[in-house]
């Protein structure tokens, strides 16, 4: 059965025609395809084994409409992005903030549960942690600044 997924993800990307892209790695053009499709050349730069010599990550061509519809320019991510990024386990932060080496993980229900009250009237849930630049783990907030911001990233 088909089911529905969301990605978050950071690219890097160069507009490119489906022929300039099958030119770039060296393929002949499929007689059923039209080189002039505009698109992009797609890098992506989180994993997978690199597929071409001048890239660190593994590459691929992208229609422009799908691209257009899947991907807009940032310096970041958008809030909702970096909520999906802690979601699969990933730390996050803002570009903007002023203490060094800051950054937010999901705490999961089993973790959150481990470092709970045992009493069976409480029912532990996933919650969000800040570590802080004094070294620190705390629950956070966002503000609606934090809400609102596309300088999130990833902490690698």
């Amino acid at each position: 059965m088909t089911q529905q997924f969301i990605g978050t993800k950071i690219i890097l990307a160069v507009a490119m025609t489906r022929l300039a892209y099958n030119d770039y790695r060296g393929w002949a053009l499929p007689a059923d395809e039209n080189g002039d499709d505009a698109g992009y050349l797609v890098e992506y730069t989180d994993g997978g084994s690199p597929n071409h010599a001048d890239h660190a990550g593994y590459i691929s061509w992208s229609p422009k409409e799908q691209f257009d519809n899947a991907y807009r320019q940032t310096s970041g991510m958008s809030f909702g992005l970096a909520i999906e990024a802690l979601k699969l386990g990933k730390r996050v932060e803002r570009a903007s903030w002023n203490g060094k080496g800051m950054w937010l993980k999901l705490v999961p229900e089993e973790l959150a549960e481990a470092i709970s009250f045992q009493h069976e009237a409480l029912r532990p849930l996933p919650w969000i942690g800040m570590k802080t630049a004094d070294q620190c783990f705390v629950p956070w907030l966002a503000s609606q600044t934090d809400v609102l911001a596309d300088d999130w990233q990833l902490v690698e």
